[in-house]
């Protein structure tokens, strides 16, 4: 059944008596690390769903090179805080380690991140969580990208020695041919025998972790988990790692409440989108619709499938179910290559969902192939010119594609479980998509590039930013992107005005910003009397 009315542009907020009487079920969630992607979006599609999010202290999710604080979040955990929740979604990474960054290096033991999660996995029974849903990843091929300076000095893997263990783990595993051999050969020798040991350590400590987690879920600890493979493409020694995962997935018989799928930022909104979902009695239907007729074949780069098989295994990760017609969402999906006829018929089929009242969800996939330019500029400015932007339900077009349609999804799930429960926060709602707007959009398009320019002709990394150098470099985004943010707003929600906008560079490197966005309702203006004609 489609979606009624779209109500974002109707009112500043939707909730009703009978839902304020309702009690407002509240998840505890525990992100991968504090990025804005991470930690404050998921924040906010609870405040969209009308399902408050409560997360750890602050100071204990760490940031960038300094990891979280797993045994301080343990503590809150078994605080009052968590009491009485309707549901927790937790990182294994950060419970195990300390957040994604934390994963990729040696240092905590594969025991004791076993303890940890088993804590975890006790607290449904002890604290009678009705749904516990947990996110892995697959450590990706590369160490986390930074220059030997500042807090990454020592290291184990930095510089030059990053890019060669990518070059190694890109390898058919084992090498197929002689060419493959030799490079084999010549890599470890650049690398040296220690630090690639090192590496390939922390790969297998973390294939067992993970195997560790689908075990508790087996056992009952968690309801439904997922672990993504983050940032690695059809070839290298993921794959062993992948197909080890699967096997013991199926043979702890987990079935439909496991999955192994590309992704990893995302994974947080797309667990907490099932939650929405599951806690107002909904199962979401989704129908698909790309920007070409072989869109779906389209291969990202950073993803070992095809974007058709990991759309899919979104779709069922949110807990929603993919439709031909007829569906909850109309989830459309722009892939580089678009002929300008067909890009024209896109844009009209998301014009008519619109104005059928349907719930759209849009997600821009052509910033995987070239850089900024026209064709990644298109359809956000042709959804602006149409007067699209600020009705549709979800929009996101940045990193890889599950990062893009795990935060599109989820945004469009969060709408509906609102709607349906008549808690949802259209502000919230607009806020988020006037985020993604000023990110995705300004930010990559036209603000990053023009910084990155400036710095790396300084023979800067920015990668990692010493502290006088991120001053500088937070200055020129927030003189250069505040323009871009206020005109978007008066463009696309000209219903609202800026109550306090703030950015940021949330880590001290140039690869995402952090944009606060604060609205009010706009004031209407009052009419002026006409003057009385002479005669």
């Amino acid at each position: 059944m489609a979606i009624s009315l779209l109500l974002t542009n109707v009112a500043f907020d939707t909730r009703d008596a009978r839902a304020a009487e309702a009690p407002q079920p509240t998840i505890a969630f525990v992100p991968l690390d504090d990025r804005p992607v991470t930690y404050q979006l998921p924040v906010i599609l609870g405040t969209i769903a009308g399902q408050p999010i409560v997360t750890p202290p602050r100071a204990s999710i760490g940031n960038y090179l300094r990891a979280g604080d797993p045994d301080a979040i343990a503590r809150w955990l078994r605080g009052p805080q968590t009491q009485g929740v309707a549901a927790l979604v937790a990182s294994t990474d950060m419970i195990a380690y300390g957040g994604l960054v934390a994963s990729r290096i040696p240092g905590i033991g594969t025991g004791e991140a076993y303890v940890r999660l088993r804590d975890l996995a006790r607290l449904k029974s002890e604290r009678s969580i009705p749904y516990v849903g947990v996110f892995g990843t697959i450590m990706r091929l590369a160490p986390t990208g930074v220059p030997r300076l500042g807090g990454a000095t020592n290291y184990y893997a930095a510089g030059a020695t990053v890019d060669e263990i990518q070059a190694y783990a890109n390898l058919p595993d084992p090498p197929q041919t002689a060419e493959d051999r030799g490079k084999a050969m010549r890599l470890r020798e650049r690398i040296g025998v220690a630090t690639l040991d090192a590496y390939l350590a922390t790969r297998t400590r973390n294939r067992d972790v993970d195997a560790w987690a689908l075990q508790l879920a087996a056992e009952g600890g968690f309801d439904r988990i997922v672990i993504g493979q983050d940032d690695a493409g059809p070839t290298g020694l993921h794959l062993k790692d992948v197909a080890v995962l699967k096997r013991d997935a199926r043979r702890d018989g987990l079935g439909d409440r496991a999955s192994i799928e590309p992704g990893a930022d995302e994974l947080g909104m797309v667990m907490l989108a099932r939650a929405f979902a599951r806690n107002v009695g909904w199962s979401p239907t989704v129908a698909l619709a790309y920007s070409r007729p072989d869109g779906g074949a389209v291969n990202d780069q950073l993803e070992y499938v095809p974007i058709e098989t990991t759309i899919s295994q979104i779709v069922r990760a949110c807990g929603a179910t993919r439709v031909e017609t007829d569906a909850d969402i109309a989830l459309y999906v722009r892939v580089a290559g678009t002929s300008a006829s067909d890009e024209r018929a896109f844009e009209d089929r998301i014009a008519d969902d619109v104005a059928r009242g349907r719930s759209v969800a849009v997600a821009d996939l052509t910033f995987l192939e070239g850089k900024p330019g026209d064709e990644q500029r298109a359809l956000t400015q042709a959804l602006i010119d149409r007067g699209l932007a600020g009705k549709i339900d979800a929009f996101a077009s940045w990193n890889t594609d599950a990062n893009t349609i795990g935060t599109a999804l989820p945004e469009a799930i969060a709408v509906g479980a609102g709607r349906r429960a008549k808690r949802y926060d259209a502000r919230a709602h607009a806020q988020f998509m006037l985020d993604r707007y000023i990110d995705d959009y300004a930010f990559h398009q036209f603000v990053r590039p023009t910084i990155n320019e400036v710095l790396r002709a300084r023979d800067i990394d920015t990668t990692l930013l010493l502290p006088e150098i991120a001053r500088e470099a937070a200055s020129r985004n927030r003189n250069a992107l505040w323009p871009y943010a206020l005109d978007l707003l008066a463009k696309i929600y000209p219903q609202y005005r800026n109550s306090g906008l703030t950015i940021t560079l949330p880590w001290d490197r140039t690869f995402e910003a952090k944009i606060d966005v604060r609205l009010a309702p706009a004031p209407v203006p009052t009419p002026t009397a006409s003057a009385t004609p002479t005669p």
